[in-house]
């Protein structure tokens, strides 16, 4: 497909800077343009490509000065990732596979009712009396179990697989091999030393616009619920507990673990390889930089945590300073201890 700059700007909310005729008919990475192609500037680590590039166009933000002459023409945008985002949701609903009807072999309980608009893959299979919205796409090889609900317009990607009595909402995505509702890690410690195995009865609720990576799993609650609040976005890898509550908005990066009944709060932003202890709580807006250990709550909003045990990542700067300056004031203390 293709297209000019000035219909690429109308659909993006943009004003072009150059010729607005000229014609793009893909999408490239900066560093790599080619005539024909149109990248996007963000991230100012990158803006020396944006001299180089042969890009037929470049989108950039309404605020950005070049320091340099320019020979591509520009898509001025209010937030240039923002703008570069609208532009590949479009290009991907114009471009991806349109899914409908039932393949076979497939399974699908009886009592089970499914909205119009859906599509079955082959080899998916769906419990009783599951109920499914409008436009749900279940891929080949998914498995959804009993009395699940999904809501209308989510996505089941192939080998994700929904245990019995989840609760999925509104245009939620579940990436492959994605495990939603499997046992909780319950296990009750005997006087022999063995484990006694605790049943987990509750559920997984995922609300509205949830996005689950590839190979991550959420377990079910103990009692109660897992609850995974509007627009959260979790990476691939990523181990949920039971009866964990994260807030709206939050997103989780790979391969981070959260332990059982911890609360998190809204608009958080948690980095990869982050392991947090159970039954705590983090209030809202809190960055938890990569590989830190949270083990206590963080109660006051905004902070930016980091660290193996986590604390203020100005207090743990200034104290990383301090340790890697140890051996030379081991030795300095030493010289000392020789003059006197």
């Amino acid at each position: 497909m293709e297209f000019n700059l000035n219909q690429i700007a109308g659909l993006i909310h943009g004003k072009v800077e150059g010729d607005g005729n000229q014609k793009v008919n893909r999408i490239d990475k900066i560093q790599e343009g080619q005539p024909g192609g149109i990248s996007f500037l963000s991230n100012e680590k990158y803006e020396h490509y944006l001299y180089e590039t042969q890009a037929t166009a470049v989108i950039v933000s309404e605020d950005f000065v070049p320091s340099r002459p320019i020979s591509c023409n520009l898509i001025r945008v209010k937030n240039a990732y923002t703008g570069f985002t609208q532009l590949l949701e479009a290009y991907s609903q114009m471009t991806k596979m349109s899914f409908e009807g039932v393949e076979q072999p497939s399974f699908f309980a009886e009592s089970s009712i499914q909205g119009d608009g859906g599509y079955r893959g082959a080899f998916s299979y769906v419990g009783k009396n599951c109920v499914i919205g409008k436009n749900v796409q279940i891929h080949p090889q998914s498995y959804i179990g009993n009395n699940v609900k999904i809501g209308d317009s989510t996505i089941i990607h192939p080998g994700a697989k929904i245990c019995s009595d989840s609760v999925i909402g509104n245009h939620c995505e579940i990436h492959p091999g994605a495990v939603i509702g499997s046992d909780g890690f319950g296990f009750a410690p005997q006087a022999d030393g063995s484990y006694k195995t605790i049943p987990q009865i509750g559920n997984v609720i995922l609300e509205d616009f949830v996005s689950i990576g590839s190979n991550t799993t959420i377990d079910c609650a103990t009692m109660g619920s897992t609850i995974i609040k509007k627009g959260v976005k979790i990476d691939n890898l990523v181990q949920i507990a039971h009866n964990v509550i994260i807030g709206d908005n939050t997103v989780i990066a790979s391969l981070t673990g959260i332990s059982g009944s911890t609360e998190i709060g809204k608009n958080c932003v948690i980095a990869g390889q982050v392991g947090i202890v159970g039954h705590i709580k983090i209030a809202d807006k809190t960055i938890i930089g990569a590989k830190t250990g949270i083990s206590r709550n963080i109660e006051d909003p905004g902070k930016t945590i980091f660290g193996f045990i986590g604390f203020e990542i100005k207090d743990f700067l200034k104290s990383y300073s301090l340790f890697k300056n140890l051996p030379q004031l081991q030795d300095r203390i030493k010289e000392l201890e020789k003059k006197l």
